[in-house]
């Protein structure tokens, strides 16, 4: 079957999900990512040209700081002219559709779609819709899927337990409506992570989540024991529908990560955690500031990884 992701070729044409992406497309970005922060750690030119003339559109039909900035700041790097769209004051406001708005910004010579938007498949929709020399990057669709959020995470694990195919991996918190923690998943199996497991309240898991090939917990001293990583999850609350919870306190007294609870964790396991952070409510301050924390290099190595994706989806021919 084709994927839809790939070109004839094989080669990387739009970046929609890590579901079904091959392993050496994601060792592909892993490894060039690695060439751009080498660059930036050792204080050469920041700048390269390897989309010098393109022009790449942010849509982002949701707010967004991190993610947003990180691309903008990616994509000048790699010398492209960038256009923010405001959403809030653009054309779809007034009732024109995703695609109108799509052809009209191909009309204004676009190379490539930076896409995030509330409802899952908007990147794929636009993905098949654009001319083949249009690339399209999904930066997160509903509960659907955040590939490139997935990729920094994996890029980071690598950068410290540099191998994948010994670890044991928690993910813990709002599962059900984490589009991170799908794409977490899938990106994990693809590179050979033997244990991921799932820690949260039932309330908070999707009712398939054993098909994805993880291991449920809904007990955190059991779920954390031994870990390698931990990835923290934010609570969602804009997307919860009805009382999935008691209260915030309640789950921080569960399902919050203290200095107790990481210690039954390994003793050199790193905390994740994709932003913006709940301090108190999904992660003690202790832990987030603490020296098992690499939350601040995730962001740092999400630049890489950017520039990683949208110098290959530049490159394809």
């Amino acid at each position: 079957m084709n994927n839809p992701q790939l070109n004839k070729n094989g080669e990387l044409q739009h970046l929609l999900t890590t579901e079904g992406l091959p392993a050496r497309i994601v060792r592909d970005i892993l490894d060039r990512a690695a060439t751009f922060v080498n660059m930036a750690e050792g204080g050469e030119i920041k700048k390269v040209p390897l989309m010098q003339g393109k022009s790449v559109f942010n849509i982002f039909f949701e707010n967004s700081t991190r993610t947003r900035t990180t691309f903008e700041i990616a994509a000048k790097r790699l010398s492209a002219d960038v256009v923010n769209l405001n959403i809030g004051s653009s054309s779809t406001s007034k009732g024109e559709t995703l695609l109108d708005t799509v052809d009209n910004l191909c009309a204004m010579h676009a190379d490539m779609f930076v896409v995030r938007h509330a409802q899952s498949g908007a990147a794929h929709l636009i993905a098949n819709h654009v001319a083949p020399h249009v690339h399209v990057v999904n930066a997160g669709d509903g509960r659907h899927a955040h590939p490139t959020q997935a990729l920094l995470d994996m890029y980071t694990v690598r950068h410290y337990k540099k191998e994948f195919h010994n670890l044991r991996v928690a993910i813990v918190g709002d599962v059900l409506h984490s589009r991170v923690a799908r794409s977490q998943i899938h990106a994990m199996t693809t590179l050979g992570v033997p244990e991921v497991r799932v820690i949260a309240p039932k309330t908070l898991l999707p009712a398939d989540v054993g098909k994805l090939g993880v291991q449920v917990y809904h007990d955190m001293a059991q779920g954390l024991r031994d870990v390698d990583v931990v990835m923290m999850l934010r609570l969602q609350n804009e997307r919860m529908t009805g009382a999935l919870l008691p209260s915030a306190q309640e789950y921080f007294k569960y399902y919050g990560l203290t200095q107790e609870k990481l210690a039954l964790a390994k003793s050199d396991a790193i905390v994740m955690h994709p932003g913006p952070m709940n301090r108190g409510v999904e992660i003690d301050s202790s832990v987030a500031d603490g020296s098992h924390s690499v939350i601040l290099p995730q962001v740092t190595f999400g630049i890489a990884v950017r520039m990683a994706v949208m110098s290959m989806l530049a490159g394809a021919k």
